[in-house]
């Protein structure tokens, strides 16, 4: 059976201590080049403590093949923005990015910020948002668009992007509101990773963390020691849970509340506890390995993977990576 080649975005937990904030994102995107991941994922929001776009080029600047993959939530910028800061790094690093689309945000930074669309209006002004940085940025004429949340009038970037460079479009919701425009839009679909694994799987794209070790037993043992319960860190998921329309936080919150790990190592204990934006797969380096090998038959082909800024905790992913024969 074809398999496909598996492209990996590392993302790490949001460091709630801006003094080691740029270190971190810094010491993934430096790894990631050095070990054959595509680039590292750059969040937006209220809460970010460097913009995502200043965070990209501050590694386009200082590395030679990494591509970030930046966040882009129209409530933050206009289309020829992007489509402007894309044209922009392509001039100096001659580098791809990719742009991974969203919506969502604390409904208090929403409300804070005066955007009271609904969650449908919000995936449609996306749709009309990449609609219109796809065509400034492949275009050779000016465009003209009136749509409901965007209009444009001869409007023209200069110069055209090289079609090499051209960004691609991540999706990351699991609304139909989310698979709507991804369809219209052509985007890679990107889902959590599903309780029942490969079985589960409906996307190309699909995000989770990590923890692997030589034995199940002792990825097991360990992982508890990492990712240990709180009672506090459970109080702080409900408080943001009160706090967001986010389609797939309300289904991982409400798929299981114990934090045991599954037999097949699925486990939901770091989203629960507050200390990851995803499940985790749990397991041997080999069972790691054979599960991206069944998802890459399952045609994924990429992964958004949460890690941790720590050198070891990140050699242990690899060990498992490499053996998956996939990446």
């Amino acid at each position: 059976m074809k398999t496909t080649k598996l492209r990996i975005f590392p993302a790490i937990p949001r460091n709630p201590d801006p003094a080691k904030y740029v270190d971190e994102l810094m010491r993934i995107a430096r790894f990631s080049e050095l070990n054959g991941f595509a680039g590292i994922l750059l969040f937006t929001g209220n809460d970010i403590f460097v913009e995502p776009w200043s965070m990209a080029q501050h590694i386009l600047a200082n590395s030679s093949k990494s591509s970030p993959l930046i966040a882009v939530n129209p409530i933050y910028m206009h289309p020829f923005t992007v489509a402007k800061y894309v044209s922009s790094f392509a001039q100096l690093y001659a580098r791809k990015v990719y742009l991974n689309m969203i919506t969502g945000t604390a409904i208090s930074d929403l409300r804070n910020l005066g955007d009271l669309f609904s969650h449908e209006e919000r995936y449609s002004r996306l749709s009309e948002f990449i609609y219109v940085v796809r065509q400034l940025l492949a275009g050779t004429r000016p465009i003209t668009f009136n749509g409901r949340f965007y209009a444009t009038n001869n409007l023209q970037l200069r110069p055209r992007l090289p079609a090499a460079l051209m960004p691609e479009f991540l999706i990351a919701g699991q609304s139909e509101d989310a698979r709507r425009v991804s369809r219209e839009m052509g985007c890679v679909m990107m889902q959590m990773l599903p309780a029942n694994l490969e079985e589960g799987i409906t996307a190309p794209g699909i995000n989770f963390g990590i923890f692997a070790r030589q034995t199940r037993d002792q990825a097991r043992r360990e992982a508890k020691l990492s990712f240990k319960d709180s009672a506090e860190n459970r109080e702080l998921l409900k408080y943001t849970m009160e706090n967001t329309d986010s389609v797939w936080k309300w289904r991982l919150n409400e798929a299981g509340q114990t934090g045991e790990l599954h037999e097949n190592g699925y486990w939901l204990l770091p989203f629960l506890t507050y200390q990851a934006d995803c499940p985790y797969l749990v397991g041997s380096y080999a069972d790691i390995a054979a599960r991206l090998r069944r998802f890459a038959e399952k045609n994924v082909g990429t992964i958004i993977l949460d890690v941790v800024a720590d050198e070891k905790e990140l050699r242990h992913v690899c060990k498992a990576l490499a053996l998956s024969g996939v990446f």
